[in-house]
């Protein structure tokens, strides 16, 4: 229901991460879908895809989701290789965007180290806060360490601050709820060259 929410109000692509699969009603959906994709460095065999090319028209667009192994519970396949082999499938696209969901900062640099001047721009997401850090590196790729959050402002990550305490004070099991009011949408903005396939210019926004 989620995810037809937002496809249905303008979203082209749903990218995702370590919750991925912690809903079995949800495997279905991502397998037979071409706008929510997972992680690419998952087993082949988990459902879903990590790649997929929006077409434009005019422009085409491959977004790639990949999730790092740095401070996660999963040990997934590495996500240096796996971009690797993502990048010699044939005919992508110029453009080229990656979400690397990922909890360690430097984990996320190297990626984007790592693939400069061979994608368009490489963005970080997991730890749902925004990073001052937007920049083009020397090989023409986009880079922010975390884009943020989209949730609300009075809360531990989007969660209820009384559990989250309860959570962490306490050591037992909480049944975690969506905190109430106002919310705030973290953003990056890339201005893309579309005949290089490299960043022309990134922003930053919060959206309150």
């Amino acid at each position: 229901a989620s995810a037809n929410h937002l496809l249905d109000s303008g979203v082209d692509i749903i990218t995702t991460g370590n919750h991925t699969y912690r809903r079995r009603e949800f495997y279905d959906y991502i397998d037979e879908s071409d706008c929510v994709i997972r992680p690419a460095n998952f087993p082949p065999e988990a459902p879903g895809k990590g790649m997929t090319v929006l077409d434009l028209g005019r422009t085409q667009i491959a977004v790639i989701n990949l999730m790092g192994n740095v401070y996660l519970d999963e040990h997934l396949a590495c996500p240096f290789r796996t971009l690797d082999t993502l990048l010699k499938t044939p005919d992508l696209p110029k453009i080229c965007i990656v979400d690397f969901h990922a909890e360690a900062t430097a984990e996320k640099k190297a990626l984007a180290y790592y693939a400069d001047g061979r994608i368009s721009a490489l963005f970080g997401t997991h730890t749902h806060t925004q990073t001052a850090d937007e920049q083009i590196l020397p090989g023409g790729t986009g880079f922010l360490t975390d884009v943020g959050m989209t949730g609300p402002k009075r809360s531990v990550l989007g969660v209820r601050p009384d559990q989250s305490i309860a959570k962490m004070k306490d050591k037992l099991p909480v049944r975690f709820a969506t905190a109430d009011g106002p919310c705030r949408m973290d953003a990056v903005l890339l201005e893309l060259d579309d005949k290089t396939g490299r960043t022309a210019h990134i922003s930053r926004l919060q959206i309150e």
